[in-house]
């Protein structure tokens, strides 16, 4: 599995695919990371209940969209990250960009694209949640790739239609799945060690919006 010397070596030489269309709306998320004993671990966060929010009760990443304020999609996903669970970024390490994930709605391609930043974050804050945020907690990276935890189901979104997730928490509640499972597989891509259950494979199926 990864360690941080590592995932930074591979995001380094990582070239991301970058959605540049003009007239799209803009989102950007962070990946933070941290060591635990000499392991990275990721930040998750489970979004608070509200009718309406199509990512409502998901796990994700801190982010959301771009503000008139921000300069660019990394500054997004740096004020959206210390607004949500309160860590500033300001002295974190960027080790790289994924690639770009344009949204999705019946299969087709939608009108918002969000950017992933990953950082390291060598003594992060202890999380303060917003009321956008339900839960936070910090989880092993190489757990993300425990076989014991890919799941293949159907969601509140989806109707019956199944698709790949990441138990990181209660089986019923903490899946990570659509928009942040995409980017994860898109970061253990980049790092060399790729999911077996890939979200890219699903392309032809109608889809949730994501």
């Amino acid at each position: 599995m990864p360690v941080l010397p590592q995932i930074r070596r591979a995001l380094a030489g990582n070239a991301p695919t970058l959605i540049e269309q003009p007239g799209l709306r803009r989102a950007a998320v962070a990946m933070v990371l941290r060591e635990c004993e000499g392991r990275p671990e990721v930040l998750f966060i489970e979004r608070a209940r509200k009718e309406g929010d199509p990512w409502s009760g998901h796990m994700a990443f801190p982010g959301g969209r771009m503000d008139p304020t921000d300069a660019t999609v990394q500054e997004a996903a740096e004020r959206e990250t210390l607004e949500e669970v309160g860590v500033s970024l300001r002295g974190a390490e960027l080790l790289g960009r994924l690639d770009d994930l344009q949204g999705r709605h019946a299969g087709k391609p939608g009108s918002l694209v969000i950017s992933g930043f990953v950082f390291h974050h060598p003594s992060p804050e202890e999380l303060a949640p917003n009321y956008e945020v339900e839960e936070t907690f910090w989880f092993p990276v190489a757990d993300l790739r425990d076989p014991e935890r890919h799941i293949e189901r159907s969601f509140r979104e989806t109707g019956s239609m199944q698709f790949p997730g990441v138990v990181v928490g209660e089986p019923d509640r903490h899946v990570v799945w659509g928009l942040t499972y995409r980017f994860l597989e898109v970061f253990f891509e980049a790092v060399g060690h790729p999911f077996r259950d890939r979200w890219g494979d699903l392309d032809g199926r109608p889809g949730p919006r994501l």
